[in-house]
């Protein structure tokens, strides 16, 4: 057994079976003051105030503050090489859509992957992925999507297997074909390609996603692919919403998406359509920030009695960046959410729409110990005030130090 004692605060408690936060909720959660944690087995054992119990290995936090690793549920974090190149086009005032029509974006990292070898490629994803546990990421979605080809599309899934089998955080894998139309195909004939690679894809991937968004795949595009999709075991999670009011989250939503991200272009229309549904609003905005597109409307989401999570969005393109702590901040500071409300988004809900929120994503009997122990004087509301001084002492996952 491990016991970290003396706990400042304790953030993020949760009680059992709770698996999501959703409109007033979204307000609430438990927090200890001179606190301590037990972790046994790689999993939370107990917690509480006053005096830990005794035995056990000891970790004196000194006051700082304990709180659940996060949780990104939108990545796309195995890529080869960079898109710098892009980044000038864009400080030159070239769109996310004109360069794409250009042959760039998505395209240009199909073209690099192309030419990787797995083994390089998961050589370059683990340094993303060694980055992402030391700023606290505890479990993590991975899409394929730049292969846009059977054989590429395969391999990237592979090398997102591999990468679960070789850290302690938890991975989830996400089948992307339907990323953008690949080089040499017509549009029609990708769609055709995508559907046949679903049955292969679903031996290695948890999930299925679309790119349901103006300029790429229709929602009758989607609506196909997601039947593909549940006939091999693959649950939706889309892109939707992004560059325009899509479809995407209504498609999304009628096939039973555990999750529909982006909604930058959400409005009262998508609201509706999720209201009462299983599926979670995600919001990316790191890649608002970047691309300066809208925020997601958070708030609104919330006042109509919707959860809301937050995720990196990692990628070359649109999102260079996994540090969820930043993601945080940018949803107190952009979107106006508090750091309750903020937490929950980046942690339980999270862990939600990977369907993982029942075994991590919050300070709970049983849950695995994915842990953040900060240095001395941190609170839950100095984390996104102070969002770019070093906050984290260690970072446990499933109990282990990383």
């Amino acid at each position: 057994m491990m016991v970290i004692e003396h706990i400042g605060e304790l953030a993020g408690i949760v009680p059992e079976g709770v698996l999501r936060r959703q409109g007033a909720e979204m307000d609430e959660t438990g927090i200890l003051h001179n606190a301590w944690i037990a972790v046994e087995d790689g999993k939370i054992a107990d917690f509480g105030t006053g005096d830990a119990p005794a035995g056990g290995e000891r970790i004196d936090a000194a006051g700082g503050m304990v709180l659940p690793a996060f949780c990104d549920s939108h990545t796309h974090i195995v890529y080869a090489g960079s898109r710098d190149g892009e980044f000038l086009d864009k400080i030159r005032g070239l769109s996310y859509e004109e360069i794409a029509a250009r042959g760039g974006g998505i395209l240009n990292s199909a073209d690099l992957l192309h030419g990787t070898s797995e083994e390089e490629l998961y050589r370059q994803a683990m340094v993303r992925v060694r980055e992402m546990m030391a700023c606290g990421t505890g479990a993590m979605e991975i899409k394929s999507g730049y292969g846009l080809n059977p054989a590429d599309e395969m391999k990237m899934l592979r090398v997102i297997r591999r990468i679960r089998e070789s850290v302690p955080a938890a991975v989830k894998a996400t089948f992307l074909g339907a990323h953008a139309v690949g080089r040499g195909y017509t549009h029609e004939a990708y769609v055709r390609e995508v559907i046949a690679m679903t049955p292969e894809a679903a031996t290695l991937a948890d999930f299925i996603d679309v790119f349901c968004d103006e300029g790429f795949f229709t929602p009758e595009d989607t609506a196909r692919i997601l039947e593909a999709g549940a006939a091999a075991g693959l649950r939706p999670k889309i892109h939707a919403n992004e560059l325009a009011e899509s479809g995407g989250v209504q498609v999304g939503v009628a096939h039973g998406a555990l999750s529909v991200d982006h909604l930058e272009r959400a409005g009262d229309a998508e609201i509706a359509a999720l209201r009462g549904s299983e599926t979670m609003p995600t919001m990316l905005p790191g890649s608002s920030f970047f691309l300066g597109l809208p925020y997601g409307r958070a708030k609104d989401f919330i006042a109509a009695g919707l959860g809301v999570a937050l995720a990196s969005d990692y990628n070359p393109g649109s999102s260079p960046a996994g540090d969820m702590r930043f993601v945080m901040a940018l949803g107190c500071i952009r979107m106006r959410l508090t750091p309750v409300q903020a937490l929950n988004a980046v942690t339980l809900n999270g862990a939600y729409a990977m369907g993982l929120s029942a075994e991590t994503g919050s300070i709970t009997r049983g849950k695995r110990a994915d842990l953040i122990l900060s240095t001395p004087g941190w609170t839950l509301t100095k984390l996104p005030y102070l969002y770019r001084s070093p906050f984290i002492r260690k970072v446990f996952l499933h109990g282990i130090p990383v």
